[in-house]
């Protein structure tokens, strides 16, 4: 089966970036190295081609009723213009997906997902719109998307012509329908790197158009493995690491996106009665690089779990990772340790993010 391709791949062949496999799509990793291209997104502003991601669109008077019934944060109390982060759940509690719901008006929501999971959650979602008075839409293969990452990303899209009145009063997680040279845009002050900025919606031709601009304006191009070690440093979840289709928002960390207020969600009922099997911890490692598979071991050498995601931090100039541990075997304050080549590692557990990162 032939790997999907991005509107901008021709780009990044001219940029002779190193290409790889990713949700199904050839995408870049890395154009010059990992260790700057973090760090342009940590200091400067660094553009992530992110447009194998998928878009939905749900419009019509129940749009929001339908949305919120499928997700388990509240998307209805949320204010017009408000993205909100949030797992997509089976009966049983299970995860889907995890997505962002992007409440542009009370009749009218982007979706984006997984590029791992536009059909699945296509299945899944169009499958339940049943009585609610709305549509669906899936407009994944006409809509290309645009990170714009970094401490300077509002001064280089405003110096490319993105409205800076716009801009300048968005906050953080705040989303809005623009024009861009006479073509629809969303854009949304949101990202996965921990730092301030944003992510553009838009056609194809407009997309590239602005990754030339954004270029030009020495926004350094960043691939997915910069991605990676950015989300890690700052802690945030990723499918297929800590959250996959086997366990439940509980068990990946994710109490805070589980509104159980809310009358009615699918899930609702599974995850009240749930008591979560793991737990995700956080841990530095001064020695040896953690990578996804490592077992966690406590002072007895039982093994607690293993970890999901791992890698050197660039920011901080050592070992990093998340871990899902056995629930009822892990012990706070218990000294651990990580299995790397058959050998021990100590490591150091943490409650916040390795680092704070730089959003507004």
């Amino acid at each position: 089966m032939s790997l999907k391709r991005t509107s901008l791949y021709e780009r990044h062949v001219a940029l002779k970036a190193k290409l790889a496999e990713f949700g199904g799509f050839e995408m870049p990793i890395q154009y010059s190295s990992v260790k700057d291209e973090v760090l342009a997104v940590r200091k400067t502003v660094g553009v992530f081609d992110v447009s194998h991601m998928g878009e939905f669109w749900v419009t019509g008077a129940e749009a929001v009723k339908f949305v919120a019934y499928l997700v388990t944060n509240d998307v209805a109390s949320a204010p017009t213009g408000k993205a909100i982060y949030s797992p997509l759940c089976r009966p049983n509690g299970t995860i889907v997906d995890d997505l962002i719901v992007y409440k542009l008006a009370e009749d009218c929501i982007l979706i984006c997902v997984n590029a791992s999971n536009i059909s699945k959650d296509w299945g899944w979602i169009s499958s339940h719109v049943g009585s609610f008075n709305c549509s669906l839409v899936n407009k994944s293969d006409e809509t290309s998307l645009l990170a714009v990452q970094g401490p300077f990303a509002e001064e280089v899209l405003r110096k490319i012509g993105i409205d800076s009145n716009l801009l300048r009063k968005m906050s953080y997680y705040e989303v809005r329908s623009s024009i861009y040279r006479n073509e629809n845009i969303v854009l949304a002050r949101t990202g996965y790197t921990g730092e301030d900025g944003f992510e553009v919606f838009a056609p194809h031709t407009t997309i590239a158009f602005l990754w030339d601009k954004l270029v030009q304006e020495k926004a350094i191009p960043c691939g997915l493995a910069a991605r990676d070690v950015l989300r890690t440093e700052v802690c945030y979840p990723l499918y297929g690491h800590e959250i996959n289709d086997n366990n439940t928002p509980l068990d990946a960390g994710l109490k805070w996106t589980v509104r159980s207020q809310k009358e009615k969600f699918v899930g609702k009922e599974a995850l009240l009665l749930h008591n979560p099997s793991t737990k995700l911890i956080k841990f530095t490692c001064k020695s040896g690089i953690p990578r996804p598979g490592h077992s966690i071991v406590n002072s007895q050498h039982d093994v607690l779990g293993s970890v999901t995601s791992g890698t050197h931090s660039v920011t901080l100039g050592l070992g990093i990772g998340l871990a899902l541990v056995d629930a009822k075997k892990y012990i706070a304050d218990q000294s651990c340790h990580i299995i790397i080549r058959d050998k021990e590692h100590d490591i150091t557990i943490q409650d916040k993010p390795f680092v704070k990162g730089g959003h507004k």
